[in-house]
């Protein structure tokens, strides 16, 4: 909004993306930090408490009177952002909002009926898994139907180089699985307090930073990522992210005063997907979201073995479960995984560069 009046006004400083980006993370960061005291109250006077798993750890049970859908605020925080301070005749900002705005409504309705049953199922896996599925399907047809618009050319593989891709089977199918799958993999990481949201703003700091150089068509051709003048935007956008969880975080981190549920991971989940394929890095995120990664492997690997051995590999998964019953404490597994997070962007921002050198 401010941006679109400025076209009016012409202040020179807010045509500056790097002062937009600034303007993004601290607005977003402290509208979380001024609104979420108020909503902790109000959600703890309406009895909002996160519904925790009866077979979970048996520490995770003193977090029954811990308020939940704290995620409803960061997606405000971040939208309000985006319409202060980004372009909003971007059409890549336009995609990003409508799945962070449908995910975070399938979260919503999931946390609701977790709260309004008392137990911590929710919304049917089947049901859960076909509405993100029908959104994430819809914007992948609506991406790729305009050809002006169409984000399906190339993929960039990390240490390598980029390859040419037609809009086929398998880039869909690619695209696909990458924002069903973070979203998903985003949502079994928060199990912990303050675990998911970390590696999120670490996420949305080097897709943001790929962003800049993406619109850069000097630093574009020293890096190892794909030009679009579009994708400066999304710099902006990710600052939001950034901010907003940081913003939540300062009441997320142990002892949690409030959970995002649902309604904030798998919104987030679903934003760092899109982002990724805006900018060809799919499979930079496997990397950089490692940590995603890994706790949506374990999860996997858990209900394979079990079916076919009638065993468990891990103690619990997601994983994350499996240190905290074997005795290490909740925040060591949280700072643990939050440094691992780190040093996995940092590769990911290495492998950006490598490809020449090699």
């Amino acid at each position: 909004m401010i941006f679109l009046i400025n076209k009016y006004l012409n202040f020179k400083i807010f045509n500056l993306i790097a002062f937009r980006i600034i303007l993004s993370l601290l607005t977003s960061f402290f509208v979380n930090l001024y609104v979420l005291p108020y909503v902790i109250s109000y959600f703890k006077k309406l009895q909002k408490f996160q519904i925790i798993r009866i077979d979970g750890p048996i520490g995770h049970f003193d977090k029954n009177n811990t308020p939940t859908m704290g995620g409803v605020f960061i997606v405000i925080s971040i939208c309000l952002s985006i319409f202060l301070y980004c372009d909003l005749y971007n059409i890549f900002i336009w995609y990003v909002l409508a799945i962070i705005l449908g995910y975070s409504l399938i979260g919503l309705l999931d946390d609701c009926k977790k709260i309004k049953s008392n137990n911590s199922i929710g919304l049917k896996i089947s049901w859960k898994f076909f509405g993100l599925s029908v959104i994430a399907i819809l914007m992948i047809y609506i991406m790729n139907s305009n050809e002006e618009n169409s984000v399906s050319i190339k993929l960039i593989i990390p240490f390598y180089t980029s390859i040419p891709l037609k809009v086929n089977f398998f880039y869909i199918f690619l695209s696909y699985f990458v924002i069903v799958g973070t979203s998903n993999g985003v949502n079994l990481t928060d199990g912990l307090d303050g675990l998911a949201i970390m590696p999120v703003v670490f996420l949305s700091f080097g897709f943001g930073l790929i962003a800049f150089f993406s619109s850069d068509i000097n630093l574009c051709n020293y890096v190892n990522v794909s030009y679009s003048e579009k994708s400066n935007e999304l710099s902006v956008l990710c600052a939001a992210i950034v901010g907003s969880g940081l913003g939540f975080l300062w009441f997320n981190t142990y002892p949690a005063k409030i959970f995002m549920g649902d309604v904030g991971s798998l919104s987030l989940g679903g934003a760092l997907g899109i982002i990724s394929i805006l900018l060809h890095q799919e499979l930079l995120l496997l990397i950089m979201g490692g940590v995603f990664v890994l706790e949506t492997i374990s999860v996997i690997l858990q209900i394979i073995y079990f079916k076919i051995r009638k065993k468990r590999i891990f103690k619990m998964a997601p994983i994350h479960h499996h240190y905290e019953i074997k005795g290490l404490s909740e925040p060591l597994i949280t700072i643990r995984f939050w440094i691992t997070s780190l040093i996995l962007l940092l590769i990911g921002i290495i492998s950006l560069r490598i490809h020449d050198v090699i």
